[in-house]
C-alpha cells in the first residue's frame, strides 16, 4: 500500500485543495445506534462522548445539536501520516488570515474544516501555498 508523500516542498507545491459541497457540523453523542455509518464523515471516541462530523442536513434529521457550521476542504495530495510540517504550514497560513481550522488527517489526505463563512478565503489562502 502506498504510504504517501513526505517531502514538505513537494506537498506544498501540490497541495491542491478541493472544496466539498454541503455544510458540515460537529455533534456529540453517547452512542451510535440510530446513526447510519454511511452518514458519518468522521468520528472520534473521547472520554466525555463520541464526536461526530456529519452533513448538517443529517444532524438536523437526527435532531443532534451543533454550534459550528463548517465547510470541508480536502487536500488532494496523498500525504504520508509521517510527513512533517504540512499541518503547521497550512494552519499558520490560515491563522494569518484569521481563519480557524479543524484538521482530520486520514490515510490518504488531510481534511480541513473551516467556518462556512471563511470557505472561499480559506481556499484562496491554501492555493497560495503552492505558488
Amino acid at each position: 500500500m502506498p504510504t504517501g508523500e513526505t517531502n514538505l516542498n513537494t506537498l506544498l507545491k501540490n497541495i491542491t485543495p478541493a472544496l466539498n459541497e454541503d455544510d458540515y457540523v460537529y455533534c456529540t453523542t453517547s452512542s451510535l445506534p440510530n446513526i447510519n455509518a454511511d452518514d458519518i464523515i468522521a468520528f472520534f471516541k473521547e472520554q466525555e462522548a463520541i464526536t461526530l462530523i456529519l452533513k448538517k442536513e443529517t444532524a438536523d434529521k437526527l435532531n443532534l445539536e451543533y454550534s459550528y457550521v463548517a465547510a470541508w476542504i480536502t487536500l488532494t495530495i496523498h500525504s504520508s501520516l509521517e510527513a512533517t510540517g504540512l499541518t503547521a504550514a497550512f494552519a499558520t497560513s490560515l491563522a494569518k488570515e484569521n481563519i480557524s481550522c479543524n484538521v482530520v488527517a486520514a490515510y490518504y489526505h488531510d481534511h480541513i474544516f473551516v467556518a462556512k463563512k471563511d470557505a472561499e478565503r480559506a481556499m484562496a489562502t491554501l492555493k497560495k501555498l503552492s505558488e
